[in-house]
């Protein structure tokens, strides 16, 4: 007797009186369902903030030369950290094994700015302008000593590459607005040097890919490969992804792996932004006062001021989560120098990101968040040479960020930190908090956007954090 071959759509189909090709045509409805608007379907409560602009500083910038204004480590320059003050806490090897730990006080002044009273290096002019849009909070601290667990932390809630990026955790849960552009777009300053960024960073983690990032390059072609090859027109590429999908559909019906569903999506992504990208690239259309807002640097496509700008145009069209990487934070030597010219570069771009939103209505449902993914330490790194440039080491028991709009509370400084910027005293913020914070301004709980894999349910925020309800307005 010949068998005739069966596949497993049919063998689904005729046994188990078709229960089994219900469950498959209903993860094929889940797949499409979940492109557009997410596993969630909804907000567990009315959100805030219906975007992100996260201005990641990478290296770890200077709270105690920005934003932590600390007058008693002027008065003690030079003196040794008391044992007390730092309480046994590890350092890095690169000053763990210093003989001498000499306090070194910030060389910028400090003043007060807005009704709010913030304190403000004078690295930051342009930051002091929009200070009472600005929520501070001094005391974020992290697990996290070096660069690659700290940036992976800020970014994943976890030290170890592999996990879902925040973007990931969003258009997993809430979908994508827009049918032409991604939910989710990564944008890196050109020509920085510094600690290396990942692409985990940015990347699905154990999620279906289709929700990692999408990367903006700076040049002719702002997304690697979406353009035709010469020769191949939009009919011949609309024709080839047709085939192409009929093949992905047959396959998933032998195999049905959300892989499959992820690639056929992507594809189609890849089609419609042949002709989104160019448009939200072009800056032509920006009128020259809202440029020079932004700096001299506005035009240059690939500097910090000209992401922000396209920040602002990724975000009027809908993009859920715009991710900005700058790096060269990390001074440690040279400290002065560095951190005027990173400061420089950035904070003209970064407040008029903060005021064009506010201008446009749209700051109040945009939640704009700027830090990095450790502070700097109140002491000098090396010897200590009155008159001379000097550096400080990764501190992770408290740094700042500033957040603003999408449901925070504006003009306002959260959290103290001790006498010597060493320790906190006052409201500790956590990682897992500060991620737990965000998700809640964005309508949702952080304890139910999960996912299972490999027999348990991972979350953003693992099994900890809490919103911190004093920033909320």
């Amino acid at each position: 007797m010949i068998l005739s071959p069966i596949n497993r759509r049919e063998w689904l189909g005729r046994f188990g009186m078709g229960f089994g090709g219900l469950a498959l045509a209903e993860m094929l409805s889940q797949s499409a369902a979940t492109a557009e608007s997410g596993v969630l379907g909804g907000f567990h409560h009315p959100p805030k903030a219906k975007r992100v602009i996260y201005l990641f500083q990478s290296g770890g910038p200077s709270q105690l030369d920005l934003y932590d204004r600390k007058p008693l480590l002027v008065e003690k320059t030079g003196e040794q950290l008391p044992d007390s003050v730092r309480g046994g806490q590890r350092l890095t090897g690169m000053s763990g094994n210093q003989s001498s730990i000499p306090l070194v006080g910030s060389p910028f002044a400090f003043a007060q700015y807005g009704e709010s009273g913030a304190w403000l290096s004078e690295l930051l002019p342009h930051t002091a302008k929009v200070a009472d849009r600005l929520c501070f909070i001094r005391t974020m601290y992290t697990e996290s000593i070096n660069h690659g667990p700290g940036v992976t932390f800020m970014q994943s809630g976890n030290q170890i590459p592999g996990r879902p990026s925040i973007g990931a955790w969003l258009d997993y849960g809430l979908g994508n607005e827009h049918d032409d552009l991604p939910s989710f777009v990564v944008l890196i300053t050109k020509n920085k040097s510094g600690q290396p960024l990942m692409s985990h960073l940015w990347g699905a983690g154990f999620l279906p890919t289709k929700h990692q990032a999408v990367r903006f390059r700076s040049g002719a072609d702002p997304v690697l490969y979406v353009n035709n090859p010469p020769g191949v027109s939009r009919e011949n590429r609309r024709q080839l992804l047709d085939g192409l999908r009929e093949l992905h559909e047959h396959q998933f019906a032998g195999t049905p792996d959300t892989e499959i569903t992820a690639r056929i999506a992507n594809y189609e992504m890849a089609f419609r932004m042949q002709a989104s990208v160019p448009d939200v690239t072009d800056f032509s259309d920006e009128p020259k006062s809202v440029l020079d807002m932004y700096g001299p640097d506005a035009k240059d496509p690939g500097t910090f001021a000209a992401n922000c700008v396209l920040a602002r145009r990724l975000a009027e069209r809908g993009v859920r989560f715009i991710q900005l990487y700058h790096q060269d934070w990390d001074h440690h030597g040279g400290l002065k120098g560095g951190i005027t010219r990173e400061a420089k570069q950035t904070d003209q771009p970064a407040a008029a990101l903060v005021e064009d939103l506010a201008q446009r209505g749209m700051l109040d449902d945009t939640l704009v968040v700027w830090g990095g993914e450790f502070g700097r330490t109140n002491y000098c790194q090396g010897l200590y040479k009155p008159g001379q440039d000097f550096g400080r080491d990764h501190h992770p028991r408290c740094f700042t960020i500033w957040m603003a709009g999408g449901g925070v509370k504006p003009g306002t400084t959260y959290g103290e930190t001790c006498e010597y910027g060493y320790n906190i005293v006052k409201d500790g913020v956590h990682v897992h908090d500060f991620h737990a914070t965000m998700l809640h301004l964005l309508g949702i709980d952080h304890e139910r956007l999960t996912y299972k894999f490999q027999g348990r349910r991972y979350r953003l925020t693992d099994v900890h954090g809490k919103v911190v309800a004093g920033i909320l307005a």
